[in-house]
């Protein structure tokens, strides 16, 4: 529930209760803003750019887009059903969304800010993590113990891997 901008100067944290974000300067260590989004919000993230910070509305199936320029909600982002985690490509072009209620994840063009295509997967999907290549989103599908895995070039759920109880949170590991 913390997004860190690329120079680490800036944090944006979802607070879920008050259903606002809000905007954190690292450096000096104090609070610049608070974001009044929604009665809840859920999850966030920021765009590979820093341009902007989305979360999910949990009262209507839409994101918050967040101008980091203005820390204001420059545009909400209208979904087929309420949104979760979610994850944008390392090229920028693609926001990938987990959307639970209705087992789907939908892509979200960044250029014009609607979604452009939805996938079925598993109950309960949580998270989305984009391997570092671009090329697959993994969806973390709670209730089914499953990840999904999204092929982005093919546009297709390519496979489903076991991953037992508690299928939410996901993170690459490895060594550099």
């Amino acid at each position: 529930m913390l997004a860190i901008t690329s120079d680490g100067r800036r944090g944006y944290t979802s607070n879920f209760g008050p259903g606002t974000v809000s905007v954190l300067d690292l450096e000096a260590k104090r609070l610049l803003a608070v974001i009044p989004v929604s009665a809840t919000v859920q999850r966030i993230t920021l765009s590979v750019d820093d341009r902007w910070v989305f979360t999910a509305d949990q009262t209507e199936p839409q994101l918050a887009a967040i101008d980091t320029t203005t820390n204001g909600v420059k545009t909400s982002v209208r979904l087929p059903g309420i949104g979760y985690g979610m994850a944008p490509t390392p090229d920028g072009k693609w926001l990938v969304v987990a959307m639970p209620r209705i087992n789907q994840a939908g892509v979200i063009d960044q250029a014009t800010l609607k979604v452009v295509r939805t996938f079925v997967v598993p109950k309960e999907p949580q998270e989305v993590l984009i391997r570092p290549d671009g090329m697959a989103a993994y969806v973390s599908c709670d209730a089914s113990r499953q990840v999904a895995v999204i092929d982005l070039k093919n546009w297709k759920v390519e496979k489903l891997i076991d991953a037992g109880p508690g299928a939410d949170g996901i993170a690459w590991a490895g060594a550099n």
